[in-house]
């Protein structure tokens, strides 16, 4: 009975943590996940410690090593200092950057 209750318990638990590492469309391993995890990470961190981008207006998401950049920049300055830091990012593919100008 104890063994019963632990294995419910501990199969539980797996599946809570199975919620955050689920792998999307298309990447063919929890690896690249994570590897894409760490890149996203890295780049959010690169942005909020740099004076010209705003990491709260510029989103980051990664899969497989490209990164896609979105969301709205102050100046042409600011989307290409964005990109460039991406790039910069150990891991990082390639960049897809989309953020738009505001005017």
């Amino acid at each position: 009975m104890k063994s019963t209750v632990m294995s419910v318990a501990l199969a539980g638990l797996l599946s809570l943590s199975a919620v955050g590492c689920a792998v999307t469309r298309d990447q063919s391993t929890v690896g690249e996940y994570v590897d894409d995890a760490t890149i996203t990470t890295r780049v959010k961190a690169k942005f909020a410690k740099d004076p010209v981008v705003s990491a709260m207006a510029i989103s980051v998401e990664t899969l497989k090593g490209t990164v896609q950049l979105s969301g709205f920049a102050k100046s042409s300055l600011e989307k290409n200092k964005a990109e460039a830091l991406a790039r910069q990012t150990p891991g990082v593919k390639d960049v897809n950057n989309e953020i738009q100008v505001k005017s």
